[in-house]
């Protein structure tokens, strides 16, 4: 048994070393990645043609998350203009290497090719629209062969970060959803807020979903609605609620984008601490999400906790 063991271990250990092959050399320190180096930085710093120089005369930047076949990708006219448009349109300009990378040179036998490929973070705010460029962006340069031009670019990036910003555009102002004044889910925040500062905590709660989300921003994570009942045991064991005063109106916003459906309201806490009866007042923000049914499935509150010590 320990012999056919030792054969069928002999046979894997020579299948997986007979498939290796060596097709070229990868470098950390390359005339290639100086070149890409100089290039972008040039680019970052509004030396256009200074970058332009370091691109080949039928240089081709390409998408690589296209799916158009027939995409032979933007020529270095295209690409002059593209700098040029993002230097002069963009803040803070600068291409980084992200944490933990470093490129690679890779001078591949089979083709004779020199590949240079990056791991960066692109960091711009645009000045149209103040919307922020914060993405990772790979690439992969194809250099001519001694290394001192850049014939080809394969870019992968964020594409929602650049919707973003063009859905922003000056003159593309959109409407998203409605805004009330009145509505029943304005009223049903009033009726969980009264009811819950006059003791009669089962009706309160019977406004929210039993799967609602808690969010308060002195807790470091969101709890469930069980966990903030429970918090709320001890809340008014320690203060009695003497009145809540809204402060200004509430809004109920319906929104087109993802359907959400949230009351937008402003209260002053009027509270005594029965500990040592200091009358505190605390002003609270909170946002209350509803689904279809009327109910409340999450909420976001936003107030100052120090004010209760």
């Amino acid at each position: 048994m320990k012999k056919i063991t030792f054969m069928l271990i002999a046979l894997v250990t020579f299948s997986v070393s007979a498939q290796k092959k060596k097709n070229g050399t990868v470098f950390v320190d390359h005339p290639g990645i100086e070149l890409v180096n100089a290039f972008n930085s040039a680019w970052t710093s509004g030396d256009i043609e200074g970058a332009a120089s370091f691109l080949s005369e039928d240089f081709r930047i390409k998408n690589g998350n296209s799916k158009n076949k027939d995409d032979k990708g933007a020529n270095k006219a295209q690409m002059i203009g593209n700098m040029t448009w993002w230097y002069n349109n963009n803040d803070y300009l600068k291409l980084t290497t992200s944490e933990g990378t470093y490129p690679d040179a890779i001078e591949y036998k089979e083709g004779d090719q020199i590949w240079v490929q990056t791991w960066d973070h692109l960091y711009a705010v645009n000045k149209q629209t103040g919307v922020e460029f914060d993405d990772p962006i790979h690439r992969l340069y194809l250099l001519n062969k001694d290394a001192s031009k850049i014939v080809y670019i394969s870019e992968y990036n964020n594409q929602n970060t650049y919707r973003k910003r063009n859905n922003a555009w000056p003159g593309n102002d959109r409407e998203n959803g409605t805004i009330y004044i009145n509505h029943k889910n304005i009223n049903t925040v009033r009726l969980s807020i009264y009811s819950f500062i006059n003791g009669d905590y089962e009706k309160s709660y019977s406004y929210w979903d039993e799967n609602a989300e808690v969010n308060d921003i002195n807790l470091p994570d969101p709890i469930t609605l069980a966990d903030a009942k429970k918090a709320n045991e001890e809340l008014v064991k320690n203060f009695t609620f003497d009145a809540a005063d809204e402060v200004g109106y509430p809004d109920y916003l319906e929104y087109d984008l993802w359907e959400s459906k949230d009351v937008l309201s402003w209260w002053k806490f009027r509270m005594t601490r029965k500990s040592d009866g200091k009358k505190i007042v605390l002003p609270v923000h909170y946002i209350h999400g509803f689904d279809n049914e009327g109910k409340i499935i999450n909420v976001t509150m936003y107030f100052n906790a120090s004010l209760m010590q």
